[in-house]
């Protein structure tokens, strides 16, 4: 480390505004600096998500009331009439879901590399990757209980969904790539993109609630773990709070009702789905039923991660270095520094207290 004594010959501290030294490398590391605040939210919400997809794991697979409630939310899409006539109308939308996850690839990693930052782009596609890796990790090797025979499910085994996997993977990365001001327009529709995607797949019969549920938990916790990472780094510093919410105000007030609607009407119906009989006969009521509880605590779960992530950035600015260290108190205002201007070390210039 370079001596910035200067009774012994030392090296002067920088002078420019844009310059950190050593000092500002250490501070970055206090328990009250910016890095380590948004280090350890982030962590908490990794860590957070990671332990309610383990429950949601544990409550709808190897249960055997939430496998029967999944097959019934998959089952009910052919009682509720307006989904089963909403599908028969449009039989392209299974073509547009797929044209829209490739357009939704490439506008990631094209935002990324328009606005040069290689580093961020690259990281965020890594976090698209590792999540479509642990949900085929899952799928693969998660223990399932085994089914009789004749007694299959009607959707094959598909916790998490791949698909919302993929949706939630890419708008959940968008914030590490889009400009702040227009972080929370931008990450607010491709989130709500990826509620519709996950709908879509449960009304289709691909997946059932509990996949889509698990999708939007395994983006958020990997987005997190992402975060946190680049917070220990140093590359993360305080953004301006003014200009970004009314932007981005119809997005999240979108995402906000509907993650609040959506739990709330999910959790009033499933009391009254949860008991359905172990065989069938089931009433054709009481499964359409189930369908909407589970679209409703999908699109609700969905929702609510990405209002959760865009709460954790939101004065954070994620495509630049630190901001440069700066002190105040008496010892600077002893020194006869000026308020704006140069950068200020932490020692004064009457060299009592300096130390080699």
């Amino acid at each position: 480390m370079a001596s910035y004594d200067r009774r012994i010959g030392g090296s002067p501290k920088p002078r420019r505004a844009g310059d950190t030294w050593w000092y500002a490398a250490v501070a970055g590391e206090a328990a009250d600096s910016f890095s380590t605040r948004v280090r350890t939210r982030t962590r908490r919400a990794c860590l957070g998500a990671v332990l309610l997809l383990t429950l949601v794991y544990a409550g709808l697979v190897l249960t055997a009331t939430g496998r029967r409630w999944g097959d019934a939310a998959v089952t009910g899409r052919r009682a509720d009439t307006r989904v089963a006539a909403f599908l028969r109308d449009h039989p392209s939308l299974d073509g547009a879901v797929t044209l829209s996850l490739v357009l939704a690839c490439l506008l990631l990693v094209g935002i990324g590399v328009l606005r040069r930052r290689h580093a961020l782009t690259g990281a965020a596609a890594g976090a698209v990757t590792v999540s479509l890796a642990v949900t085929g990790l899952l799928q693969l090797y998660a223990p399932r209980p085994r089914l009789a025979a004749g007694a299959g499910a009607l959707a094959p085994s598909g916790f998490p969904s791949a698909t919302a996997t993929l949706a939630f993977g890419v708008a959940f990365a968008l914030p590490l790539v889009v400009p702040r001001r227009s972080r929370e327009l931008v990450t607010g529709a491709a989130t709500l993109w990826a509620v519709a995607l996950g709908a879509y797949s449960v009304a289709d019969g691909d997946h059932r609630p509990g996949d889509v549920i698990a999708a939007a938990l395994l983006a958020l916790a990997v987005q997190c773990g992402l975060i946190a990472l680049v917070a220990r780094r140093g590359k993360v510093r305080p953004g301006t709070r003014r200009g970004t919410t009314a932007r981005g105000l119809p997005a999240t007030l979108t995402l906000a009702l509907i993650a609040a609607g959506g739990l709330a009407a999910g959790f009033l119906l499933l009391g009254d789905t949860l008991g359905l009989p172990a065989s069938a006969p089931y009433d054709p009521a009481e499964l359409r039923l189930a369908h909407r509880c589970g679209q409703a605590l999908a699109a609700g779960v969905g929702a609510a991660c990405g209002l959760a992530l865009l709460l954790l950035v939101r004065h954070v600015e994620l495509d630049g270095g630190p901001a440069s260290y700066r002190l105040g108190g008496p010892f600077v205002e002893d020194s006869g520094a000026p308020d704006q201007g140069e950068l200020v070390g932490p020692f004064t210039e009457n060299r009592d207290h300096e130390i080699s």
